[in-house]
């Protein structure tokens, strides 16, 4: 795949991060005030397209080089709920920024810096965790050809009923498209991404820029703003964009949030996106541990928010 090509990939990316309104905060919000999984679902069938891709490309002889896991260790609870708390004070994860500074939501514009240093700082105090000595996880080292087989027809049945569900419905001008739409094209570009210029989520690229790798990122480099103009578009496009001053607590709270993803991420180490887009697909017990922990961090402070919103409400 040309430049050309992977740049616009992550122009739909962008697109679709925005349209979708994808994030793990709203979507735990859901869970709390409406009862309902849609959303989570839809980030959780993200990664269920990428694992199917993986093994899809193993069967094939394409899967690209992996980079190392990481083990099983408690590092990963605590950064995970690092990211929880930082994506709660942000007002979003890392699609959700993504996805407000394509809606012209610029006070979120504060959210990477605080990313960057966060990073830096916990990198430089704890170090680098150390990696496993395979970097293909054992389960995919022999999977059969069924496999293979049984990817295509699920995916062929899934698309069948997406595409019965949306006819005459989805267009990609429309302002704002179903969670399982855009976690699907996200999904599905990672992959080609993945497939043409290796390992890939814009927090990754983050990390790098702030252990000072910046010089081994190449065209991942340009991915990041291709990424963030697609929001952009998708937000004017839909005129979602507002025009105002962001508030200096706005700007704190996000910068602040961000420092404190950045912190969660060296300690996973991974952000919410490589989480869902990389390390659950392959099944790393420390991508799962702090998704689990981010999760229930985020459920609890929801939960205690409504108890307290409730208990003002009865002048308790």
């Amino acid at each position: 795949m040309s430049v050309v090509a992977c740049v616009a990939m992550a122009l739909l990316m962008g697109y679709a991060i925005q349209r979708g309104g994808t994030c793990m905060v709203a979507a735990l919000e859901e869970v709390v005030q409406q009862r309902r999984w849609t959303r989570l679902r839809a980030l959780l069938e993200a990664s269920l397209w990428v694992f199917g891709g993986f093994v899809l490309l193993r069967v094939l002889g394409r899967l690209p080089q992996l980079p190392m896991g990481y083990p099983l260790h408690w590092h990963a609870a605590f950064g995970g709920a690092l990211l929880g708390l930082g994506a709660l004070l942000n007002g979003g994860c890392a699609f959700g920024v993504v996805a407000r500074i394509g809606s012209g939501q610029w006070a979120w514009l504060a959210t990477p810096p605080g990313f960057l240093l966060g990073y830096a700082l916990i990198e430089r105090w704890s170090g680098p965790a150390s990696a496993m000595p395979l970097a293909l996880p054992v389960w995919l080292q022999a999977i059969p050809m069924g496999w293979g087989l049984l990817v295509v027809a699920a995916a062929l049945v899934r698309l069948a009923w997406l595409l019965w569900r949306a006819a005459g419905r989805w267009r990609l001008g429309r302002r704002v498209w179903s969670p399982h739409q855009a976690t699907l094209i996200i999904g599905l570009v990672f992959l080609l991404l993945f497939v043409n210029v290796g390992a890939w989520a814009y927090t990754d690229v983050l990390a790098e820029l702030a252990s000072g790798r910046f010089m081994q990122l190449g065209l991942r480099g340009w991915l990041v703003p291709a990424m963030f103009a697609g929001a952009l578009y998708g937000g004017w496009m839909a005129g979602l964009w507002q025009h105002r001053w962001p508030s200096l607590v706005t700007l704190v709270r996000c910068f602040g949030g961000g420092l404190l993803m950045g912190a969660g991420a060296t300690l996973v180490p991974g952000g919410n996106d490589s989480l869902i887009l990389f390390g659950m697909p392959l099944l790393w017990p420390n991508a799962w541990l702090a998704f689990a922990s981010m999760c229930a961090v985020v459920l609890l402070a929801l939960w205690l928010r409504e108890l307290w919103q409730r208990a003002r409400t009865f002048g308790l």
